[in-house]
């Protein structure tokens, strides 16, 4: 029986292997400037010095700044390229966001890929300053708010790309705008996976409304679900740091769960795909939910309020 169990495990263990999808592109990125939210650690850190070792200039938007240049200064030395930056970002802060949006419109003469990978996993009941339920501020709203103000420069650049970065939680989501940013929350009734979930699903969903909007413009916007990865993602809540942390071995590296948003960000085919979800490198369906143009287009302009932006018209 002991034999078995461990033959199971270890079929089991190949199998999650082999069926990991891996970017086979090896396109130069030379000439191309890339912004990586959440670029120091984890998916973040795998996918800016993937592109980084493909010749791209690419910032790596970061809270930390002492992590944030202690990764930039990792990716230079392993990719010999150094054209790699950090700047400052903190989501949870829209006044931070604006900061960097405006500084980088005013610096960078292009932008070709943006890239939404920074999120949170919070454990607690908080809001920001902005009055924002912070997990939904770090996963949605501030990345809602970062990609308007930089699309302007998106369209000069185009062709160009957005990617934003969901999860397969998203079929637990359900939008309820009567509570998108915890109206009806307490500290004793948040639930933190519930909330998760939602601003996963917000992710999908914007990523529908957006590529309505963006049509005609050369600027594609697609989304993915990386995978269940091993990175400290999520560390503070006792599931994940406890039963959890016997799966790990079934779970993709960091550098696995790049691959799809490099595969999203490099692939020539790619080059006029918007709209859609991929996971594994492969487009697939989201939920019936995070297909509904309708909500879609309702939580835009619920979003548009709640972070004090009016995108112009489509």
């Amino acid at each position: 029986m002991f034999l078995i169990t461990i033959l199971l495990i270890f079929v089991t263990w190949v199998y999650c292997k082999l069926s990991c999808g891996i970017c086979k592109n090896s396109r130069h990125l030379v000439g191309k400037t890339i912004i990586v939210t959440g670029g120091n650690a984890g998916i973040g850190y795998e996918t800016a010095k993937d592109l980084a070792g493909r010749g791209a200039r690419v910032i790596l938007a970061c809270r930390n700044e002492a992590r944030g240049v202690t990764a930039r200064d990792r990716i230079v030395a392993a990719t010999a390229n150094p054209d790699v930056h950090y700047r400052h970002l903190d989501l949870a802060s829209l006044h931070s966001v604006r900061h960097f949006a405006d500084a980088i419109i005013k610096t960078e003469k292009r932008l070709d890929v943006l890239i939404n990978n920074a999120g949170c996993y919070a454990a607690y009941f908080q809001y920001t300053e902005d009055g924002l339920l912070l997990q939904m501020q770090n996963n949605y709203f501030g990345p809602f708010l970062l990609t308007n103000l930089l699309l302007p420069l998106l369209k000069s650049s185009a062709p160009s790309r957005i990617i934003n970065v969901s999860s397969l939680a998203h079929v637990g989501g359900v939008i309820d705008f009567d509570n998108l940013n915890g109206e009806k929350e307490t500290k004793n009734t948040y639930n933190e996976l519930k909330v998760y979930c939602i601003s996963k699903l917000c992710n999908i969903l914007t990523t529908v409304e957006l590529e309505r909007r963006l049509k005609g413009t050369g600027v594609t916007v697609n989304c993915l679900h990386p995978g269940i990865v091993a990175t400290g993602f999520g560390s503070d809540n006792w599931l994940a740091s406890s039963f959890l942390f016997y799966l790990k071995a079934f779970w993709k590296s960091p550098w696995e769960g790049a691959q799809t948003t490099i595969h999203l960000a490099v692939t020539p085919e790619l080059a006029t795909t918007s709209g859609r979800y991929f996971e594994d490198c492969a487009e697939v369906l989201p939920s019936k939910q995070a297909q509904d143009v309708n909500l879609a287009r309702r939580l835009w302009e619920e979003s548009e309020i709640l972070v004090q932006f009016k995108a112009s018209a489509a």
